[in-house]
């Protein structure tokens, strides 16, 4: 990989597979407007995701629910840190109507840590997938949840929606450097105890950041082990300077390689390229899943 310098600090040369185009249309519009017009937050904005203009031209986007302000600093994200405000009562309704208007068939909602609460916010998180049944009963319930264990993962749980999410984001040697709080093999608890309660169990993660392939495959290992079917793999992408620097830009074939392992190793979906995100096109890994588990069934 090419490096350039700028001033004194060398970084590498962004390759041509990472570069997007800008998006807009009647649909982009519309879902920005939804968002204002109820004070509503997103990931794909808060994250400086690289996939916000295809998404919101499609009409779809990822929640992000007790506000914007995340009491941890991952050294990877881009979202705010610091001490956030009390949560917004009225938020559940707010997203459950957005979803409504946006004619979605399959929502994905995500959240910010909230240390600062007694429960992490996992009421809110209980009443917000409440919500969103009531006002869409039809509607796929994907969520992304923080580290939850015990009480507060169950009350979550509780609500049943029909796909629980938590990242892994990198492998067990960088995981100190690269989360602030969250662990490694704490994480691998949340995902096993999601999967024993048969609920749907996805993760994801971040390539580029100093990992070797072997530490992805036994990433891969792990989170199959502990029951979890459904994996997203993508670049890891320097928001700003404060974040990490990225280490490799990953060619797209290491990418096939790791999903090839993946479903080797028995998931059921896998969603593995540069651009790829924890909720990027989260309806159609969700049919792509559908299918993939049904052929096995034939097989068998």
């Amino acid at each position: 990989m090419e490096n350039k310098t700028i001033g004194k600090r060398p970084t590498l040369r962004k390759p041509r597979w990472l570069y997007t185009t800008i998006e807009s249309g009647e649909k982009y519009g519309f879902v920005e407007e939804t968002l204002e017009t109820n004070h509503l937050h997103t990931i794909c904005s808060s994250g400086k995701c690289p996939n916000k203009g295809h998404c919101w031209k499609m009409g779809t986007a990822t929640f992000m629910i007790l506000g914007d302000r995340c009491t941890r600093a991952c050294r990877f994200c881009a979202t705010q840190t610091g001490h956030p405000l009390p949560p917004d009562p009225h938020e559940p309704v707010k997203i459950a109507c957005s979803i409504k208007a946006m004619k979605l068939r399959h929502c994905v909602i995500t959240s910010v840590d909230r240390d600062d609460l007694p429960d992490k916010g996992a009421a809110h998180w209980a009443q917000t997938i409440r919500e969103v049944r009531l006002a869409n009963p039809d509607v796929i319930i994907e969520i992304l949840i923080p580290d939850y264990r015990g009480a507060n993962l169950h009350t979550v749980l509780n609500e049943q929606p029909d796909i629980v999410g938590h990242n892994l984001e990198t492998v067990e040697r960088l995981t100190p450097g690269v989360r602030s709080r969250a662990t490694y093999r704490n994480s691998l608890g949340v995902l096993q105890e999601i999967a024993q309660r048969g609920t749907i169990t996805k993760t994801g993660i971040m390539v580029g950041l100093g990992e070797r392939q072997g530490e992805v495959v036994t990433l891969l290992r792990d989170a199959y082990d502990v029951g979890c079917r459904m994996i997203t793999i993508g670049q890891y992408l320097q928001p700003s300077e404060k974040q990490l620097d990225v280490q490799e830009y990953v060619h797209p074939d290491i990418f096939a390689f790791y999903k090839k392992e993946a479903l080797q190793m028995g998931f059921d979906n896998v969603e593995s390229g540069p651009l790829v995100r924890s909720s990027y096109m989260a309806e159609q890994s969700f049919i792509s899943m559908l299918i993939h588990k049904k052929k096995k069934a034939q097989i068998i």
